[in-house]
């Protein structure tokens, strides 16, 4: 799969964090980000959908598992956002299963916590 798939949009949706980054800086809480992203997106009219369920298909039965994606951005983006001190290894795995049960191929981590954005940025493509 290329890497640049999705390549514009992700583009976009940085952009539009790294105002969101510059703007508040770091240490707010997850929440803080979330509505001051849906805000950038809104202006900037992409699409989103927040809080999506994800639910998890065993044996055949899907199950709502409580899995819930912080953003769909137009139907093809998901992303994830933290507030935390560290990027743990977690929160990748977190993003790769949201790809794998929503049958996604594309997501990012933004981790609004650090002082450079950058440094707090996944793009995974499956």
């Amino acid at each position: 799969m290329s890497k640049l798939l999705y390549a514009e949009l992700s583009e976009k949706v940085l952009g539009a964090a790294l105002n969101v980054h510059r703007e508040l800086g770091p240490g707010l809480l997850e929440n803080a980000y979330k509505f001051a992203l849906m805000h950038e997106l809104d202006e900037r009219k992409i699409k989103y959908q927040t809080e999506i369920p994800i639910p998890m298909v065993y044996k055949g039965q899907k199950l709502d598992c409580g899995y819930r994606a912080d953003f769909l951005v137009e139907d093809h983006l998901i992303l994830e956002l933290k507030a935390a001190e560290h990027m743990h290894n977690l929160f990748k795995a977190q993003l790769m299963t949201y790809l794998r049960l929503s049958e996604r191929k594309v997501g990012l981590l933004i981790n609004f916590n650090t002082e450079l954005l950058k440094n707090g940025v996944i793009r995974l493509v499956m």
